[in-house]
């Protein structure tokens, strides 16, 4: 081997060990999950692009994978690449408290997740510190707004919660992060950016995951208690 190949190959080793370790754990770029992201988020846009005026970055919470996988991914697609974190679900979509999305709804006082696409809002200060508030754009999610919907920080959705449980807490149907994960998504989703939720099912190696079938919720009348305690603030 020549000196000046062995001098490449060192520099380049010495690079890779530079990276953050979150991005060099992410899939290689071009992968088979990335790819199918890569598609996902350029769909998503082209369906409801009008609603969004930050198209850089889309993020997309693959309800398909257990909890205490890093399942929201943040597809940069200027710069072709993707980082994942993970992302709470709502307690009425998983009653039984074991990590899977069971199913969907848009019903008030539910505390359910909704599936669709989103558009982030501006950033406010409520129950769970700086939050972000969304809109839903889609016949399953379009209550986000009255019933506080939102993407927000929350303790039960730190890994340490995966690694002392097994999986995450839930929540009353909105997008919580930890707090790390979450500063990140302050940066790259708020501000007229798309989030689209769906169960995917996309494993890291892009196989699918043998998930439980889910279903959406029919929506039905609230009850004045319902109305009145609409979910997470």
């Amino acid at each position: 081997m020549k000196r000046r190949d062995l001098l490449k190959g060192t520099l380049a080793a010495g690079a890779a060990l530079t990276l953050p370790a979150k991005l060099a754990a992410q899939p290689a770029k071009g992968s088979l999950r990335d790819r199918k992201l890569f598609e996902i988020a350029a769909r998503e846009l082209s369906r409801v692009g009008e609603h969004i005026w930050k198209r850089d970055i889309v993020g997309i919470a693959d309800y398909g994978l257990h909890s205490s996988l890093p399942r929201f991914h943040f597809v940069n697609l200027n710069f072709q690449f993707v980082e994942s974190y993970h992302v709470a679900h709502g307690r009425g979509s998983d009653p039984e408290h074991d990590g899977w999305l069971n199913n969907y709804s848009n019903v008030e006082g539910s505390n359910a997740t909704s599936k669709g696409a989103y558009v982030t809002w501006e950033w406010y200060q409520g129950r769970y510190g700086t939050s972000v508030r969304l809109g839903g754009l889609d016949p399953t999610n379009d209550a986000a707004l009255r019933r506080y919907i939102v993407m927000h920080q929350a303790a039960y959705a730190e890994p340490s919660h995966v690694e002392r449980w097994g999986r995450l807490g839930r929540s009353n149907g909105c997008f919580a992060l930890g707090a790390e994960d979450f500063r990140k998504a302050l940066l790259q989703l708020s501000g007229g950016r798309l989030i689209y939720a769906d169960s995917l099912g996309l494993m890291e190696d892009g196989s699918l995951a043998q998930g439980p079938q889910f279903k959406t919720l029919q929506p039905e009348r609230p009850s004045a208690m319902q109305r009145h305690n609409p979910g997470a603030f």
